[in-house]
């Protein structure tokens, strides 16, 4: 589907100034310099975490200009400045790829990413990571701290040990005070949380304490029948075994490991290997501590998740304004057209699947924003072959005629338990990035099958074996090497030229699959194109029975019923004079539209302080319809309150792209982009309260 944008400086500058908006909402700093080292484009974060004044960013600042900025504040420390700018300029001129992390004088760690982009310049990204690197300081020195603590008190113990046997060697007397001093050591080595143990230079086990008889079953009383190699497994000893050799060596040393504990319990173990020394230099054992950091790790990995999600709803959030401004104008335009005699014979054919399409946008943010906040899905009985083949309709008129589609589908009617909208979209995600392999000139085929997962490849995809639908969407285009297989479905990763793709898609397409319980499978070689499959658990046969007794029914097109709707409405009377206030000419045109055709006489304001010199001057305002976020420093919050106050206006509504928020919700009903006239026209008949 194609859309026909404004022209001329105007709508470019409203697009520029959409693009910077969107860049300033991300956490990082951005900038892109052209071959020249000069500055093409970048955001607010950048200025503010290298602490450089506003000014300084604008179109054609030189790099150096930063750097001598830097070197004359003494961010690089004492020494010739002209020197220091000389020489990171001769490193910026090599474009090369980078990573690194420069600390800055006021303790502030930045992390700094450079890559090239051929044909349009370098592009670094900033990230403040001052937060991340004290955690895992912090971290570091809590667990070393402790560690060295246990390994102390473990050695004065044995050290203990060792002194009351002497004792007992010279003096059988006193043999039952050692008795009584050996219980007390097991006593204390008992009640620590971690595994203690020493064993000789031969390998042999001298003392295990009680943590071992609860990990592995293991009796502390007779260590010598001990076998690291039979309780840990071939397997994991062969790992560990390097680090055992090392310690002999004299030198200690910590390793983490997973192991399989009884009751077939696996857990993840950091065991630290501290020598003991005797008099010339040798190595007569080792004392061993172990200790469970399952939880440690499991917590550590949620906080990282819970970050990037974080992270991933707040640009999401931000971007849906724009995206949802953008949709607003396609559907109301889309629906508008519906409403014309002579384009009706088209409605079915060309603006159907074009506002089903549009709809479809919409439900891609929402599901974006749900999959950030991982929301359950909206599951149902789907038929695989059904819902595949309405994708054709979907995107046969929207490719290229020089590229080729063929649908080839074989499920026999099975059945999924999935949310069919995510299907949708993790297709079209699909077929969109093979259009792009193939750049529009080859040749895309979509493949239904059953197929059955034995035990030998299961555990490849990460799943049981069992009855799977597979649904496989193949390319001839460019396809893809080892390493971007590698990294296809991380958030934000693409190959695409800048503008041309977010780097969300697949790692959507993956979510989904994970959701419905199954997964997606990427066969790629460069130059032999692209077979991504996602595999689906199918449903039970109980579900397959209840469909085939009570069918499949079909639902109108979204078009025809909006049509019917709009003819249904017939003659509006006229519901007097209202106020619109948007600052995106596009979406105004759309959502005046729609007011003129429920009643209203319309005003139009773009900014929030053109909206209150209204409000003030017109006494005779029925309604007032306000965007929520609106440049100039008046928002739509402020002008919908000013309203209220007046007392004469009786409906006052906000429209919103951005989610709905909890933390502060508006005093006025608020209805969310986009929007048809009949949901305008329901929201507008609610009068101020």
């Amino acid at each position: 589907m194609t859309s026909t944008a404004p022209q001329g400086d105007e709508a470019e500058a409203r697009h520029n100034g959409s693009l910077q908006a969107g860049l300033d909402l991300i956490d990082q700093g951005f900038t892109l310099i052209d071959e020249n080292l000069r500055l093409v484009a970048w955001n607010a974060t950048f200025l503010r975490l290298l602490g450089f004044p506003p000014e300084m960013g604008h179109v054609g600042a030189p790099f150096e200009s930063f750097m001598r900025y830097n070197a004359e504040r003494g961010e690089y420390g004492d020494g010739d400045v002209e020197a220091y700018v000389r020489e990171r300029v001769e490193a910026a001129k090599a474009f090369r790829t980078h990573d690194i992390e420069r600390t800055r004088p006021n303790g502030t760690v930045i992390r700094v990413r450079g890559v090239p982009v051929p044909g349009h310049g370098f592009v670094t990204l900033y990230s403040d990571i001052t937060q991340q690197r004290r955690s895992e300081k912090l971290i570091r020195e809590q667990n070393a701290l402790l560690e060295s603590r246990v390994a102390e008190r473990t050695a004065e113990l044995m050290a203990t040990n060792d002194q009351l046997r002497e004792a007992l060697r010279l003096n059988s007397q006193f043999a039952s005070s050692l008795e009584r001093s050996e219980a007390q050591m097991r006593l204390i080595t008992d009640s620590i949380p971690a595994l203690v143990a020493y064993f000789d230079a031969d390998l042999a086990y001298r003392y295990i304490n009680r943590g071992y008889r609860d990990w592995f079953a293991l009796d502390p009383a007779h260590p010598e029948r001990v076998s690291a190699r039979e309780f840990l497994g071939l397997g994991t000893y062969s790992l560990i075994k390097p680090y055992i050799r090392q310690a002999l060596r004299g030198e200690a040393v910590t390793f983490e490991y997973e192991v399989m504990t009884v009751g077939g319990v696996r857990r993840l173990a950091r065991t630290s290997l501290i020598p003991e020394v005797a008099e010339g230099g040798r190595v007569i054992g080792c004392f061993e501590l172990t200790f469970d950091i399952t939880q440690e790790r499991r917590s550590h990995d949620m906080l990282v998740q819970a970050q990037k999600m974080e992270a991933l709803g707040q640009l999401t959030s931000g971007m849906s304004h724009d995206f949802n401004n953008i949709l607003t104008v396609v559907l109301g335009n889309l629906t508008a057209l519906c409403e014309q005699p002579d384009v009706q014979h088209h409605v079915g054919e060309y603006i159907a699947p074009a506002i089903e399409a549009a709809r479809r946008g919409s439900d891609l943010i929402r599901g974006l924003l749900s999959f950030s906040r991982q929301h359950p899905m909206q599951t149902s009985l789907v038929d695989v072959d059904d819902c595949v083949s309405g994708i054709d309709k979907l995107v046969r008129h929207t490719l290229p005629e020089t590229l080729t589609l063929t649908f080839v589908l074989d499920t026999a009617s099975a059945q999924c338990r999935l949310d069919a909208h995510q299907l949708h979209n993790a297709l079209l995600n699909l077929i969109l990035n093979a259009r792009d392999a193939t750049e529009s000139r080859g040749h895309i085929v979509i493949r239904t099958a059953v197929c059955w997962l034995n035990a030998d490849e299961a555990p490849r995809l990460n799943l049981d074996p069992g009855q799977f639908a597979c649904i496989t969407v193949q390319d001839d285009g460019c396809g893809m090497n080892t390493l971007t297989r590698q990294r296809v479905f991380e958030p934000f990763f693409t190959t695409k030229r800048v503008g041309q793709g977010s780097g969300l898609g697949l790692s959507m397409v993956y979510g989904f699959a994970r959701q419905s319980g199954g997964t997606v499978d990427i066969r790629s070689e460069p130059g032999a194109g692209t077979e991504v499959t996602l595999w689906l658990p199918l449903a039970g046969e109980a579900a397959e029975a209840a469909r085939a007794q009570t069918g499949v029914q079909t639902q109108a097109s979204p078009a025809v019923q909006t049509g019917e709707m709009t003819r249904a409405v017939a003659e509006t009377p006229s519901q007097g004079l209202a106020l619109l206030v948007e600052d995106d000419a596009r979406v105004r045109k759309v959502v005046r539209r729609h007011l003129l055709d429920l009643g209203y006489a319309v005003l139009e304001a773009e900014s929030g302080q053109e909206a209150l010199d209204i409000l003030n001057q017109t006494p005779d305002l029925k309604a007032v319809v306000s965007d929520f976020v609106m440049p100039g420093g008046v928002d739509g919050q402020q002008v919908t309150s000013h309203a209220r106050r007046l007392g004469t206006i009786p409906r006052v509504v906000l429209m919103s792209g951005y989610p709905p928020s909890t933390e502060d919700p508006p005093q006025v009903p608020l209805i969310q982009k986009p929007f048809t006239k009949e949901q305008l026209g329901h929201v507008l008949q609610a009068p101020l309260h």
